[in-house]
């Protein structure tokens, strides 16, 4: 046998040797690590089998694959629609407001716990704070029906003490917006504190003793080391909050407003219109074209949102 034949086949070999040994040796992370990538697997990759249905008339005696193929027809019922132009506003400006006052409260916050020297009362902050995250959107509707009720709702019984009159808030589509940012922050930003928390927590404390003797007081070692540090983290967030800028959250939409139809001029979003009308008409393709067109904006998004973070820092990209 020839050795230059022979040279790469005793590479492959070892290649292979050492792959299986690396496999051997890592078995019980594998092991870990199956499960979840076998529900990814199951909840979202073999569901993209179902863009399909976008481009179909799909008719339940038919299946998927049996039904009509219309091409972009089923796209026609969002683009040629009259609501489609305050729906997609409607969309767009509250999931901005959503993720920027979002970051900015998450930050505040845990910038004022990282001041806060006793860990139980860290702990008891963190714990009151990401709490509402884990409650149904259900249950947050009556929390702020409770509040806002026409009748026996807390707003309005200050309003009254205070001697003025009530408002039905469920026939008042103006002030909704300001409602549902409020509701949106108080659910969701403890959680994303709790990150950046912990990446404060991360920050070398000589940097702070270093600011300290060179005169720097608390604001001025906020400003210069721990934004910095937190940076990275706001910029990897933010991009994938952009992600789904073009996709609301169905139940704080649907649940909160109580579909009041009088609130639909500020609260109608793309999800809600897709479902009432697929509820009204069930057609399965046009709510299928809808959410195909919704991915395919948020993936672009996040394309763009990269590319421009990667030329400004590249180190802050999220690849």
């Amino acid at each position: 046998m020839k050795p230059g034949i022979a040279v790469p086949a005793i590479r492959r070999q070892n290649k292979k040797s050492r792959n299986r040994g690396h496999i051997q040796d890592n078995i019980s992370y594998f092991s870990m690590a199956a499960p979840a990538v076998l529900l990814v697997f199951i909840f979202s990759y073999l569901p993209m089998f179902g863009i399909i249905l976008a481009f179909k008339n799909y008719k339940y005696d038919k299946g998927i694959l049996g039904s009509e193929w219309v091409g972009l027809k089923n796209f026609e019922f969002f683009f040629k629609s009259n609501d489609a132009a305050r729906i997609t506003w409607n969309t767009l400006y509250l999931n901005f407001f959503f993720i920027f006052l979002g970051i900015l409260a998450a930050v505040i916050v845990a910038l004022l716990l990282y001041e806060v020297k006793r860990r139980w009362r860290v702990k008891f902050f963190q714990t009151t704070m990401i709490f509402p995250h884990f409650l149904s959107m259900v249950i947050v509707a009556y929390v702020v029906y409770a509040f806002l009720n026409p009748s026996f709702g807390f707003v309005n019984g200050i309003l009254e003490k205070c001697g003025r009159e009530g408002v039905s808030w469920y026939t008042k589509p103006e002030p909704w917006p300001w409602i549902l940012i409020v509701v949106n922050i108080w659910k969701h930003f403890g959680m994303d504190c709790v990150v950046y928390y912990a990446a404060l927590m991360g920050i070398n404390s000589e940097y702070y003793e270093a600011a300290e003797i060179d005169g720097a007081n608390r604001l001025q070692q906020i400003w210069y080391i721990s934004l910095p540090a937190l940076v990275p983290v706001i910029t990897i967030l933010g991009i994938l909050a952009v992600g789904k800028i073009f996709r609301a959250d169905f139940g704080l939409f649907y649940q909160v407003t109580m579909d009041s139809g009088a609130l639909y001029p500020t609260t109608d979003v793309i999800d809600t219109y897709v479902f009432r009308a697929l509820r009204q008409m069930g057609d399965v393709g046009m709510s299928s074209a809808v959410g195909l067109f919704q991915s395919l904006v948020g993936f672009v998004l996040v394309l763009i949102t990269n590319t421009i973070v990667k030329k400004i820092e590249p180190e802050n990209a999220l690849f």
